[in-house]
């Protein structure tokens, strides 16, 4: 079928000739003769990329009065940049019609501007909901002439809010009129709506309902969440004529993302609410002609984007809402050309790729992280074809010819193609050389099982429990007795390591506990970690950093008898300081004998056979003795005496045994 034979006029059918239509679509082939009639509503679920804006402004123009200046139709879209778009494409498609003037109004550009524009006259309003209303209070926007109404990305608007907007602003349109809701997704708003407002529609489906597009591959990469940066590296640099949308999920976190990647060397920009109108229409400028590689965006910033030739659409972080993952991967394969929509994900997000799985009828490839030699081998193959492809201006360059083979006389041919590759390839083997390893993250069932493994080791030891977690490979676990009571968070690790050790420290897995903490360290970097913490000091303690299977070293801390930081300087190495069993390295702590007449109640090490119960002290209500909470139930009352002189209780300081070192 031809567009002709759909009945589209011969200034509309020029017009798209010229922008590359040849043969319509499906979604046109069902819609533009339906709306062509009149008093017909319709519901078009169809995804991204499929001609929805032709399917609905081939037939809005062919049937509005250009003669007239009053306002025929409107068109109501989620975001700005949607908003653009289809003003452009009407435009385009109207190119070799007389009169017709199509009005964008949206949020973030001059108000006034806009009145001024309505004030001659607009046929069709193109607008954002929240916009269209300030216009129709101050009595700029009038549609009680409207006949046709178009919702697109009507699920989307939903989704951000505008429900009451909608309903606002159709409540002013005359009840005749055509309304056509266009959605990727059909959702119970969806459905509300159209019992409201539609009459006797028609429901039009390309595909299946909810579906994903038809031309996009789904793939998914597993890693820890500490590795996903490092993994978007490695996909874009795996992919070198990459030119692709990274989602995320806030706007900080957009930001955040594209800065790593432009301080990279990247060649990539960010588009959020938070930029301005000004700085999102040039970035999105950059973008469609190419001059930007890579575009780190928002669901809402890009929501409705019309990019010609996307390859990839990349997911760091899978959204919360499954229809946003279908919004996102319809960037991709438009246009019948096919598209890879790509998800970094951690292990915690993995039942998100069933549900979407199972809503939009696509299965997911899990694929490996590429490995450094099959990126840099991409690489290199690009730099090589770039050498062939690269076309020499004969006569520009033969007056420098003789210079050049007198320069390069004595070396080999070999060797020049050796060093013009390294001019555009060292950096990938450079980074490569000594990139970090990004190990895939262990499934449930193997972490439980390791869990269970190091539990049943743990239980033959004593002194087993969070510290005893074995480290990952490559890297071995250290000890420091710094924890949570001490203010002391992975934040401020990363401080106190980059303040006090130097060169680069990678750290892996952190285990925060009340008192000290654990951290996982490369292999090859743990001696200098502790040679430089060790004797440091945090908020005015002195720091002790170990092996992880040796905690007693410095973990004997002020509370519970114990002082921190271990035995410093012999301070704390008197009576009362804990010490080790020789069996089981487990801290023991002995109560001096000179302080009770009967030591053996305070046994040094027993065998336990039972458990005992614990000796109940006697408390006789008066502040002023002393030795009352050394007498025992169990044994007859008699006098307690200390060794030496009876200190004076009463002034402050008194149980300190030795003079603080200054």
């Amino acid at each position: 079928m031809t567009f002709e034979e759909l009945g589209v006029s011969n200034e509309i059918l020029h017009a798209i000739t010229e922008m590359g239509f040849v043969s319509p679509m499906p979604v046109q082939e069902e819609v533009i003769p339906y709306l062509l009639g009149e008093g017909n509503d319709v519901i078009a679920l169809a995804q991204t990329g499929t001609g929805k804006t032709a399917a609905f402004g081939i037939p809005l123009l062919q049937k509005t009065d250009f003669s007239s200046k009053e306002t025929q139709a409107l068109i109501l879209s989620p975001t700005r940049e949607l908003c653009l778009q289809i003003t452009d494409d009407i435009r385009d498609f109207s190119k070799y019609m007389e009169g017709v003037n199509v009005v964008p109004v949206y949020g973030g550009a001059s108000i006034e501007q806009q009145m001024r524009s309505l004030r001659h006259g607009a046929q069709i309003i193109v607008a954002t909901p929240g916009r269209l209303i300030d216009l129709m209070k101050r009595g700029y926007a009038n549609l009680e002439t409207v006949k046709n109404v178009v919702l697109d990305e009507a699920d989307e608007m939903l989704n951000m809010g505008f429900s009451e907007s909608i309903n606002e602003i159709l409540e002013h349109v005359p009840a005749e009129r055509n309304t056509l809701l266009f959605s990727a997704t059909m959702s119970k708003e969806i459905e509300k709506i159209a019992l409201t407002y539609l009459h006797d529609h028609k429901e039009i489906v390309v595909g299946s309902r909810n579906e994903g597009a038809e031309n996009v591959n789904h793939i998914y990469y597993m890693v820890n969440a500490k590795d996903k940066y490092l993994a978007l590296k490695r996909i874009v640099d795996f992919y070198p004529r990459i030119f692709a949308i990274i989602f995320c999920r806030t706007k900080i976190e957009t930001q955040e993302i594209a800065d790593k990647l432009i301080r990279d060397g990247y060649n990539a920009e960010s588009l959020h609410g938070d930029l301005s109108q000004q700085q999102r229409d040039l970035t999105m400028q950059k973008f469609r002609q190419h001059l930007t590689q890579l575009l780190v965006a928002t669901d809402v910033a890009a929501r409705g984007l019309d990019v010609d030739d996307l390859t990839h659409v990349i997911n760091f972080g899978l959204p919360e809402d499954i229809e946003n993952y279908t919004h996102r991967s319809g960037r991709t394969g438009r246009a019948g050309k096919k598209g890879t929509s790509i998800s970094i994900v951690h292990s915690r997000e993995k039942f998100k790729i069933r549900r979407i799985e199972k809503e939009i009828g696509k299965e997911f490839v899990e694929e490996e992280i590429p490995s450094p030699r099959e990126i840099c081998k991409k690489q290199l193959y690009k730099v090589m074809d770039q050498l062939l492809k690269t076309d020499v201006e004969e006569e520009q360059i033969a007056p420098f010819m003789n210079d050049i083979n007198r320069y390069f006389e004595f070396i080999d041919k070999e060797d020049i193609i050796k060093k013009m590759v390294s001019m555009e390839f060292g950096k990938f083997l450079a980074y490569y050389a000594d990139a970090p390893e990004i190990q895939k993250p262990k499934s449930r069932r193997e972490e439980r099982a390791e869990a269970g493994g190091d539990r049943r080791e743990a239980s033959g030891k004593k002194g087993g429990g969070r510290g005893s977690r074995k480290a990952e490979e490559g890297y071995r676990r250290l000890f420091i007795n710094l924890g949570k009571k001490d203010g002391f968070f992975p934040g401020e690790l990363m401080q106190l390591l980059n303040k006090n050790v130097k060169g680069h420290v990678e750290v892996g897995h952190i285990d925060l506990q009340n008192t000290i903490s654990f951290f996982d360290v490369v292999a090859e970097d743990a001696p200098r970690v502790m040679k430089y913490l060790t004797g440091s000091f945090y908020k005015g303690r002195e720091v002790r950093c170990n092996e992880g299977d040796e905690p007693a070293k410095g973990a004997s801390r002020g509370r519970a008898g114990a002082t921190r930081g271990g035995q410093r300087g012999g301070r704390d190495a008197g009576k009362g300081a804990p010490r080790q069993s020789a069996k089981s390295k487990k801290p023991v702590f002995e109560y001096p004998a000179e302080l009770v007449d009967d030591a053996s109640a305070f046994s040094k090490k027993k065998k336990k056979s039972k458990r005992e119960k614990p000796v109940m002290l006697q408390e006789n209500g008066n502040t002023n003795d002393w030795r009352q909470f050394f007498y025992k139930e169990s044994k007859p009352k008699k006098d307690v005496t200390l060794v030496g002189a009876e200190p004076d209780f009463s002034e402050e300081g008194w149980a300190r045994r030795k003079p603080r070192k200054k």
